[in-house]
């Protein structure tokens, strides 16, 4: 499975919102220029993590985006779903097998699906966050949050 990048941005934004402090807010230009996302694309996909709850706002001097609930109760899948995508076993045979063997590929492309979508419920924000943490930790880069 390879994210797209509305994927990639939208999940790099959220784990830039995890940082903040409870209550803190950050702009959208602030997150672009720490993830090196460009703005516009970015202000997109957070009205639409917003619209599916993921996300809150406030406009004038003091607002910006927070997360809407803690890291470790969005799931993956619901950042996916929120921006319109989702694991798509495309590859997997769709057609109906005429040989056992076709119907052994079709069984185990479904297997695969299952598990897929299974990771990605059971994934979080903040299983990704300590992932990234620890990556960091190990390279050295502590001092900068860039997913």
């Amino acid at each position: 499975m390879r994210l797209t990048t509305r994927a990639t941005y939208s999940i790099r934004a959220l784990l830039d919102l995890a940082m903040l402090s409870k209550g803190q807010r950050a702009s959208v230009r602030a997150i672009a220029e720490r993830q090196g996302i460009p703005a516009p694309y970015l202000e997109k996909l957070l009205i639409e993590l917003r619209q599916a709850g993921l996300v809150c706002s406030q406009r004038g001097a003091q607002g910006g985006y927070r997360l809407a609930r803690p890291p470790r109760r969005i799931p993956i899948s619901a950042i996916l779903a929120a921006v319109g995508e989702s694991w798509d076993p495309s590859r997997a045979p769709q057609e109906r097998a005429s040989a056992a063997v076709d119907w052994v590929t079709v069984a185990l492309w479904e297997r695969i699906a299952q598990r897929v979508q299974q990771v990605l419920e059971e994934t979080t924000l903040e299983d990704l966050y300590f992932d990234a943490r620890s990556w960091q930790a190990a390279q050295n880069q502590e001092g900068k949050f860039v997913v």
